[in-house]
């Protein structure tokens, strides 16, 4: 076995760590070029946005289809606000007709005789009973009759979410009657009489309210008979807008 001379040494690589760097570099080179990749904007689908959202809420137009960069027009959040509200608007106009006709089919003898009447407004469905179909003449207390057919729309109003007004109206003749001290008195305790029986029937107190409005905001002339007779009565408001 020959033996190793005494001055010979293992010669070192001193080039080693250029392979460690060069997969280094080629590591670095992959990451930028997947983050290159992923950074890249789909101009395609930018144009489409743009024109749906230009189509939906009435934008300035599409973007330019020519162009290299596209600009996607800012809709105003005023805009898009206005336009929910005025879907939301629709949608309680839509229910509040559909109530109005089923308020006025099944209160249709009173609504032809001229007792009730089912008119709509701005501010709602307003069901106005002439007192004579719901009191006593100077009570404030429901009649049977009175009490089956205010039971009869409770039942229609009960799953709806609208807020609910009852006013209390009389002619201008002063009462002279001891329960109560002045029609004011008269007119507050039939709101709250028909307010009480609506929550007994199941509509949720939170929507009612009551309001006596004395002889004030007549709707005929108290000169004579029929328009005493006519001022006389319970408005029930269906208000619009609320839990629509």
């Amino acid at each position: 076995m020959a033996r190793r001379r005494p001055y010979e040494q293992d010669t070192e690589n001193h080039e080693r760590w250029l392979i460690s760097y060069a997969d280094f570099i080629t590591l670095l080179f992959a990451f930028f070029v997947v983050m290159y990749a992923v950074s890249v904007v789909n101009i395609g689908k930018y144009t489409v946005l743009s024109e749906a959202l230009g189509d939906a809420f009435g934008g300035r137009g599409a973007a330019n289809r020519t162009n290299t960069m596209v600009e996607v027009d800012t809709l105003p959040l005023s805009n898009i606000l206005a336009h929910k509200r005025a879907e939301a608007a629709k949608r309680d106009r839509e229910r509040l007709d559909l109530l109005a006709k089923k308020l006025d089919s099944i209160l249709k003898p009173l609504v032809n005789s001229g007792k009730v009447r089912v008119t709509q407004t701005a501010r709602g469905i307003t069901l106005e009973i002439n007192a004579s179909v719901l009191f006593d003449e100077g009570d404030a207390a429901l009649t049977p009759p009175a009490q089956e057919t205010l039971r009869t729309v409770a039942g229609l109003l009960k799953d709806d979410t609208h807020g609910i007004e009852v006013e209390g109206f009389t002619d201008d003749t002063p009462i002279g009657n001891p329960a109560f001290a002045s029609n004011w008195e008269l007119s507050a305790v039939r709101a709250t009489t028909v307010v009480r029986l609506f929550a007994a029937s199941g509509v949720a107190e939170a929507r009612l309210a009551a309001v006596g409005r004395g002889a004030n905001r007549p709707v005929a002339s108290n000169g004579d008979p029929v328009g005493r007779a006519r001022n006389r009565r319970v408005a029930i408001t269906i208000l619009s807008g609320a839990g629509a």
